[in-house]
Formats: structure tokens, sequence, C-alpha cells
């Protein structure tokens, strides 16, 4: 039989390590090939974060980069709040099919709201800078 797989702890991993597609490797195993292509955009937007740093803001080639990693970190606290807004039936029926369907795997607890918030917060700065930095280098451009 399976581990269970935890609403909290996806919802975790999809904050924290999402941008190299740690919670997809959780809930799907290493076999999963979406949660390998993860790390090539967040590679890219941090080799452009370093290029900024090195050569300076007008690097028109760390103007596409950067808004990458932004991006990345978007969309995983983006799966970060879908997770933790998952029903517990819901949770179960797709990631614990042999548990029942209340089963404590899939409840919402206090660390899964607080991860939540998190998520709100860190992925909307994420979003708003990159729109902001993208925007600002082509119309500066």
């Amino acid at each position: 039989m399976s581990r269970a797989k935890h609403k909290t702890g996806a919802a975790f991993l999809a904050l924290v390590g999402g941008s190299f597609g740690l919670h997809r490797f959780y809930l799907k195993g290493w076999g999963d090939w979406v949660g390998w292509l993860f790390p090539i955009p967040t590679a890219l937007g941090w080799w452009g974060v370093e290029r900024v740093r090195q050569l300076g803001q007008d690097d028109q080639l760390s103007w596409l980069l950067v808004p990458l990693l932004g991006f990345t970190l978007a969309i995983s606290c983006l799966t970060a709040v879908v997770y933790a807004l998952t029903p517990a039936d819901k949770w179960n029926a797709r990631h614990n099919p042999a548990l029942p369907a209340d089963a404590r795997a899939g409840t919402s607890q206090g660390l899964t709201i607080a991860v939540l918030i998190a998520a709100m917060l860190v992925g909307t700065t994420a979003f708003m800078a990159s729109l902001a930095f993208g925007f600002q280098r082509y119309f500066e451009y």
C-alpha cells in the first residue's frame, strides 16, 4: 500500500520548492515528466538575475529571462493555493483513492491556512514584480 499524500505537505512543497517541481514529484513520483520541466525556466530566470547583476539593467536578454523566474514562482504559488483550497473528499479521491473520502490526509489544518496565506503573498509579489520589471524594460527600450 502506498503512503497517503497529505494536502498540507503538497501545498508546502509547491510553495518552497514548486519552481523545481518538488510538489509534482511528491504527488506523482520521480517519473513525472512535467515535474522535470519546472527547473528549466527557473534556472533561466536565475541566469537572467545573474546577468543583471553582472551586466546591468541594460542587458536585453535579462529582460526576457528574469520574468521567467517570477512567473515560475507565481505558478508554483498558485498551485499551492489550489492544493490548499481543494476539499478533502476531492483531494482524497484524486491522490489517495484507497483511503476514505474524509481521511485526515486531505483535510485542512492551521498549517494549511498558513501555507495558503504565504503562497498568496509570495505569488502575488513575484507575479507583479515580474510584470513591472518586464514592462519597464520594454517601454524604456
